[in-house]
């Protein structure tokens, strides 16, 4: 069984760990430190499963009445089961629990299996940010929904 919460700071090296096994361009140790110390509008929520062990996660920044997706992975042993869109159903409760009116965040293009389960979810296409990912300067779709 997985269990979702609230990421604290004591999750950070295994969500580091997650970032980096799933992300070619990954967040540093410390950016996920900063997360959790300093940035006010920084929201995570982690996936455990019945080992206790973090199997995934999702993190956005809510700021005013918008939430901005910043990133959400699950190891590769657990896809396919459902975490990811559990993931982002907590993170529009969450939105919504804040007031959040629009929920957005950016995908890669090629990534037609996240674009199904945001489209999934309710998020429509918005637009093209070229270039945007370092690593290979592929583009991203950004995505939003009005929750």
């Amino acid at each position: 069984m997985i269990n979702y919460r609230l990421m604290t700071i004591e999750d950070v090296e295994a969500v580091h760990a997650i970032e980096v096994d799933v992300f070619p361009t990954p967040w540093t140790l410390n950016a996920f430190y900063q997360e959790m110390t300093s940035n006010t509008q920084a929201h995570y929520i982690v996936a455990v499963d019945d080992t206790d062990k973090i199997i995934g996660f999702c993190g956005m920044w809510i700021v005013f009445d918008d939430s901005q997706i910043t990133n959400v992975a699950v190891l590769p042993e657990g896809r396919g089961k459902g975490i990811g869109e559990a993931l982002m159903r907590h993170a529009i409760a969450l939105s919504k629990d804040k007031k959040v009116n629009v929920m957005s965040l950016e995908v890669r293009v090629t990534n037609i299996v996240a674009q199904n389960l945001y489209r999934k979810l309710g998020f429509s296409d918005g637009g093209i940010r070229k270039g945007y990912y370092t690593d290979n300067q592929e583009d991203a779709l950004v995505m939003w929904v009005n929750l």
